[in-house]
């Protein structure tokens, strides 16, 4: 677990099960399908019904729950996630807390959430993705993102180093 700005922390798994869960003054992003958001919503199938009304995310509290997968296909990221998931670390620094952002692994979802709200604060280089991303490496070395994820922040990076309205 590493703090990438004030009160912000990217991690894994474990990071949240031994040094998070249950501590007060702490917000959540469990930003991985497995086993969050399927032992929230409780299905049993291949993925989330569609048709619920959680399929995408929910909140419960003081986390927030990510149907999020580490896809080779960038089509496979929904934009709605990655934005709720902005604007949830957005108002848990505001209120205060402190926030995680965690995936299985703390290699690829979580890191590429943080990446991108270090964009919108300006903290890190918005030249373009491969100069941020050798940035954000050193600042967190564990970064490695999968190519549903990258393919994500390339698509999508000039909407978020202008800084536009997030959706």
């Amino acid at each position: 677990m590493k703090e990438i700005y004030k009160n912000l922390f990217i991690g894994n798994e474990a990071d949240y099960e031994t040094r998070v869960k249950g501590i007060q003054g702490w917000c959540v992003v469990h930003a991985c399908k497995e086993p969050y958001h399927r032992a929230l919503l409780g299905y049993t199938g291949r993925g989330a019904p569609k048709e619920h009304p959680e399929y995408f995310l929910a909140i419960r509290n003081n986390r927030l729950f990510l149907n999020l997968v580490d896809t080779d296909d960038p089509a496979y990221i929904p934009e709605i996630i990655i934005n709720e998931a902005l604007k949830f670390i957005e108002k848990a620094l505001y209120s205060g807390n402190k926030c995680l952002v965690h995936c299985n692994l703390g290699e690829s979802r979580s890191p590429s959430i943080g990446l991108l709200y270090l964009v919108l604060k300006s903290t890190i280089s918005t030249q373009n993705y491969e100069t941020a991303e050798n940035d954000f490496i050193k600042l967190y070395p564990m970064f490695n993102p999968k190519n549903g994820i990258k393919g994500f922040m390339i698509k999508f990076w000039k909407q978020y180093a202008d800084k536009g309205n997030i959706k």
